[in-house]
């Protein structure tokens, strides 16, 4: 199967680092963005080296200003459960805190690097939403967090760093596994500020992120296939997008083009704003209880529109607009690669956290490990399984399949031909038996022998039947096989699209215009209908549950008003008042109801036998 002449392609004698230099990315990043990749040494030497243990002791193993690369590797006897990591931003004073917010804010101003939300995320969903939005503010008061001031440090030394050097690293690794030859670009980053300085998740010190492209060998040159983006809320074939898929796929100068996530740098194949939901964690009998209700509402009322997830959901958005920072080859900002395998020390021989344990139970606030390990030490997937890790385990490379594809068709024309030879005697046996049966018919002295010569006739059909079977699933599969094989010798391109079952795509902002006063409620609604309860609470207690209904319905209507959803809000308002009546019914009028039903279901059945009769 030849490639498209669109492709490049490099020698196969090439080398790794060639290899990543012919096919590495361009990283577009927002407007606003305070982090880019950078290299870990530098990253190490601000660093200090610390552990918590699990009585809660904390104990600096390396200060700051003498940590190195083999001070990080060098094996350490410590308790189980306790956890390594690396702490970038000192602890601070208040007055420290309040100088680097401060400090923060002049630098975005005098670099003209100041970040514009548009459309604010809470406005883009409803009440329930941010309801929960509003639990899991609360959540992040009682869970470890990092400080907002941290980010702000965090980004101070970071421009300090690139003041002495300026300098943009990626991290390469090349495998090569089961016919595919994949290409790993790691980027490694300081800080991840989602949360402080884009309105998203989670913060916490350092940040690696990852792509890939999967490659094949054919007539001494190695040409690119898929490409495999690490992004949020998406696993396994969704990561992957076809290299000539140009709907999906941006290229600048052959290179393919990332565009980086403000803040959270999770990488997107088109440039705009990802709307990202977390669910909020309940327990488990209210979960079942929210899935249930949500399966009741979209396929029994068909109300939702195939939405999946449930009412306690807390949207967030991921900026990935590309409108600031370009690096790149032959970009305003250029790579320095930095190739790297299990042999680098720091990648294999550290399974600690790269930035600091912020003790968050869930761990969003808490530091990643590094490439090839989880946060609790365990390998990585996306490290030790790269074909899994973008659903490419169950695919070979497009110069294997056509031969695979004829192996199997001759193993499968093969089998049919014994299967064929089987049957013959089979079948002439059958009927030999057959025939005695019916020469033994009508003679009832002979009853042992014809029961015998039965139960030889009926193990047989069922042996002809099973191959038989066998046979018919054989041709059918035959056919598709050979359907498959003439599209790859005709060099016909399945659909590059055919294997992704959610697709990414960016929110249209034409759905979002909300005015100002849209926003403005959206960010003062919850603190309102709190204040509401507490007033009703104080006035008329007696009257809370009520009080409470009439003042959330018409919250909701009053949101559906300047979202421009009313229809649609009054017909669901209206199907949830129909349920909780027909429910009130059947608890009132069970009885009366049962009866109804049981008469009904005997007069049917009576109609149908009393028809049954006249036939």
């Amino acid at each position: 199967m030849n490639p498209p002449l669109s492709r490049p392609s490099v020698s196969s004698t090439a080398t790794d680092l060639e290899l990543l230099r012919a096919f590495e990315p361009v990283v577009q990043y927002t407007q606003g963005e305070q982090f880019f990749p950078m290299d870990v040494e530098r990253y190490i030497r601000l660093c200090a080296l610390c552990v918590h243990y699990p009585d809660g002791r904390e104990e600096v193993l390396v200060p700051r200003g003498e940590l190195t690369i083999e001070k990080l590797v060098q094996p350490r006897n410590l308790q189980f459960d306790a956890v390594e990591y690396l702490r970038f931003v000192a602890p601070q004073t208040l007055q420290e805190s309040v100088g680097a917010l401060a400090q923060g804010r002049a630098m975005h101003r005098a670099k003209k690097n100041v970040f514009k939300a548009g459309v604010g995320r809470l406005a883009r969903g409803g009440l329930l939403p941010r309801l929960a939005d509003a639990l899991f503010s609360l959540t992040l008061l009682a869970r470890g967090r990092v400080p907002g001031a941290v980010a702000a440090q965090a980004e101070i030394q970071y421009d300090e760093l690139q003041q002495e050097q300026e300098k943009y690293v990626y991290h390469g690794r090349v495998v090569r596994q089961n016919g595919w030859i994949v290409l790993q670009y790691w980027f490694f980053l300081a800080y991840n500020s989602w949360r402080s300085g884009f309105h998203g998740v989670n913060d916490h010190e350092s940040d690696w992120e990852m792509m890939m492209v999967y490659l094949y060998q054919a007539d001494g040159r190695i040409i690119p296939e898929w490409l495999a983006y690490a992004s949020h809320d998406f696993h396994g074939d969704d990561l992957r997008r076809r290299w000539d898929d140009l709907a999906e796929v941006n290229f600048i100068n052959g290179h393919p083009v990332v565009f980086a996530g403000a803040g959270s740098h999770a990488s997107y194949f088109r440039p705009g704003e990802y709307q990202a939901e977390v669910s909020l964690p309940l327990p488990r009998p209210l979960e079942r209880a929210a899935r249930m209700w949500g399966q009741f509402w979209r396929q029994t009322l068909g109300i939702g529109g195939g939405y999946e997830s449930t009412p306690f959901r807390i949207p967030f958005v991921d900026f990935a607009r590309g409108d600031g920072l370009v690096i790149g080859p032959q970009q305003e900002k250029e790579w320095t690669p930095n190739v790297i395998s299990e042999a680098t020390p720091w990648v294999s021989e550290y399974r600690g956290l790269w930035g600091l344990y912020a003790r968050d139970p869930i761990s969003g606030e808490n530091a990643p490990a590094g490439p090839m390990y989880n946060r609790d030490g365990s390998p990585r997937g996306s490290w030790y399984d790269v074909l899994g890790f973008a659903g490419l385990d169950k695919v070979p490379p497009p110069p294997q399949e056509l031969p695979r594809l004829e192996t199997r068709m001759n193993e499968l024309n093969a089998r049919l031909a014994e299967i064929e030879a089987q049957l013959t005697p089979q079948v002439n046996a059958l009927q030999e038996l057959g025939i005695q049966l019916r020469a033994l018919q009508g003679n009832p002295f002979l009853a042992l022998p014809y029961e015998t010569l039965q139960l030889q006739a009926n193990k047989l059909s069922e042996q002809i039947k099973t191959l038989r079977r066998e046979q018919a699933e054989k041709v059918a599969l035959l056919e598709t096989l050979a359907r498959r094989a003439e599209k790859l010798r005709a060099n016909i391109s399945d659909d590059p699209r055919a294997h992704i079952t959610h697709l990414a795509k960016p929110v249209s902002l034409a759905q979002l215009r909300f005015n100002r006063l849209a926003e403005a409620w959206a960010a003062v609604s919850i603190s309102a209908l709190l204040l509401g309860i507490v007033a009703i609470l104080l006035l008329q207690p007696h009257w809370l549950l009520a009080g409470a209904m009439v003042m959330i319905v018409c919250f909701i209507l009053l949101e559906s008003v300047l979202r421009g959803t009313y229809i649609n809000t009054i017909n669901t308002l209206a199907v949830i008042l129909a349920v909780i009546a027909a429910v009130i019914l059947v608890v009132q009028y069970w009885m009366q109801l049962l009866i109804a039903s049981l008469i009904a279901i005997a007069v049917f059945l009576l109609v149908q036998k009393v028809r049954e009769l006249r036939e």
